[in-house]
Parts: C-alpha cells; sequence; structure tokens
C-alpha cells in the first residue's frame, strides 16, 4: 500500500508499507442520483447539505475568534466549483470554489439546477454522515482506506494508476478529468466538462469502474498525514481501519476522513490525485460538487 514511484508522491502516500485485508465485495461503480433518491424515497432523509448550518461545527472550520454570521449567510448550501478566467495563483482554492445557499445532491450547482437526466450521474455533496446512513440502510459500509486502494489497483503490483502507467494523457481517455489548463479551459477530450455518467470508462481488472477521477470516494478512515510512517513500524498490517482519530494541522478543529480517487478536477499541472495512491482530507462535515461514495460489503462464509 501506497505509492511505488516517490518521485510521483507526496508525503502522504509514503512509505510504502504492507496491509492484508480480507475478501469483500464493492459496489461496481460510485453510488449514483437513481440510487441515491430511491434511499431518500424510502427514508426521508435530508443531506447535511440541505440542513441549516450549525454554526457550532462551522466555526471549528474557521479562524479563530471569527463573529457568527446572521441567519441569512446560515441558510443550507454546499461548496460548487465554478470555471473562472481570473486567476492568478493554485493556492486560494477560492478563485474556483464558491458557497452556494441552496446547492445540495438534488441542486447540483444551484437552486436553478437539478438532477433530470442525470440519474446516472454520481450523487454529489455528500459528506461522510450521508454517506454512512446511505451505506447502513443497503446493509453496506464505506470502505476502509486499504481496501479501497487494493481494489483500485485492479491486481495490478506497483502501478501508478488502475490502468497502469501509461500516463492519463496518453491514449484513449481512461477516465473523467480535467483536460486542458486547470482551472481556466478544460478542453474535454476526455468526452465531458463535469460529472460523467457512471461506467463511461474501462473497468480496471477487478471489474470496477470510477475508481479514478469523475468524483472523489468517500472512506471510513480517520485522515492524518503520517500515519503511514507509523504504519511501516510493523511488519504487517492486518485489516487496518485508520488511525484512531484525525490529525491536519491546518485545521486542527475540524475533524477530517480520507477521500480516494480525485475527481473530474484533478489535472497534471494541479492534483494528479487519480494515481491509486493518492489521498486527501476532507472534512466529514462538508459535501462539495465533486465528492461522492461508493459502498462495500464484507463476505460471509
Amino acid at each position: 500500500m501506497g505509492a511505488s514511484n516517490p518521485r510521483m508522491a507526496l508525503k502522504r502516500e509514503l512509505p510504502q508499507h504492507r496491509v492484508k485485508v480480507n475478501g469483500f465485495y464493492m459496489d461496481i461503480h460510485e453510488v449514483t442520483n437513481a440510487q441515491f433518491s430511491a434511499f431518500v424515497a424510502s427514508t426521508g432523509y435530508k443531506t447535511v447539505a440541505e440542513q441549516e448550518i450549525d454554526w457550532n461545527i462551522l466555526k471549528k472550520q474557521l479562524p479563530e475568534h471569527t463573529p457568527k454570521p446572521n441567519a441569512d449567510v446560515l441558510q443550507p448550501g454546499s461548496m460548487v466549483f465554478f470555471q473562472s478566467d481570473d486567476i492568478y495563483n493554485l493556492i486560494d482554492i477560492s478563485q474556483w470554489w464558491q458557497w452556494t445557499k441552496g446547492a445540495d445532491w438534488q441542486h447540483p450547482k444551484g437552486p436553478k439546477s437539478n438532477i433530470r437526466g442525470k440519474e446516472n450521474d454520481p450523487v454529489v455533496h455528500i459528506c461522510y454522515h450521508d454517506a454512512l446512513a446511505y451505506a447502513k440502510w443497503c446493509g453496506k459500509r464505506l470502505p476502509t482506506e486499504a481496501e479501497w486502494e487494493w481494489a483500485a489497483r485492479g491486481g495490478l503490483k506497483d502501478q501508478v494508476y488502475p490502468w497502469g502507467n501509461l500516463s492519463v494523457e496518453k491514449g484513449a481517455p481512461r477516465c473523467n478529468y480535467w483536460t486542458g489548463v486547470f482551472p481556466t479551459r478544460n478542453t474535454k477530450i476526455d468526452g465531458f466538462e463535469g460529472v460523467a455518467p457512471v461506467m463511461q470508462y474501462l473497468a480496471n481488472g477487478y471489474g470496477l469502474y470510477d475508481m479514478a477521477g469523475n468524483v472523489w470516494e468517500i472512506c471510513s478512515d480517520w485522515y492524518d498525514e503520517d500515519y503511514y510512517s507509523e504504519a511501516i513500524k510493523n511488519q504487517i498490517q492486518d485489516n487496518p481501519k485508520g488511525p484512531e482519530t484525525w490529525s491536519y494541522p491546518l485545521e486542527p478543529n475540524d475533524p477530517k476522513r480520507v477521500i480516494r480517487g480525485g475527481s473530474f478536477l484533478c489535472n497534471d499541472s494541479y492534483c494528479s490525485s487519480y494515481r491509486v495512491s493518492a489521498r486527501m482530507p476532507n472534512s466529514q462535515d462538508t459535501g462539495m460538487s465533486h465528492t461522492g461514495f461508493r459502498c462495500v460489503k464484507d463476505m460471509t462464509p
């Protein structure tokens, strides 16, 4: 587990270490709008993005002593990507991410948008709590980070991508990613500008689709950048569940879970996170327009 080529990896993906996972079943594609709609119709569930914002949670994600905003600001909403030509660096993400009131899984770009005709798109604006609720409803669970990476590799050893080592920019499109110059110009060479319906590209060796790109996928593990460094102390990890709690110094009060697989916003010039070893922190209370999930289920005798 972890990156086999340190030159293409971030510190959080190193060192490579040995892991054992038991057999499990995994959804062959990301959970779709149609599947999530069935869950909501059956349970009446409301996602976090559809609920009024809890200031006690939000303030943990902001600088200390940030004053509480008025009630209008705390209305339901989510983070939406928007393309802009006015970009001065690739550090300030507020140049292409915008908090949008009324954005949620049914309105992915804001209150005037909808998911009609997008039943096979992966559901987005989903946070960890939403994904967990869906998984429990259908008798499944979220994958551990180790299970996710094992599945994404599709039986290949020490390869960079689910399909091997060939660059994502060479040959026929293998996943939904940002083609062109991020975030100002998308050439759509891969066939899509935003989220793509599931199963548009070849499956990996285990028959799993979209293990790279399209939408980030939520795992059950807490996020800790240095977790692998601690893991290497053991000769082999048996079905690891991740660290006991999160650690993210940039936002020390906001609980973070691991997300995997990259999204339609990934590009080699920016995050390149369609690599099988790539891992990122994500607030467990926040959904975004490029974040979804898939489920797993234990194999029983």
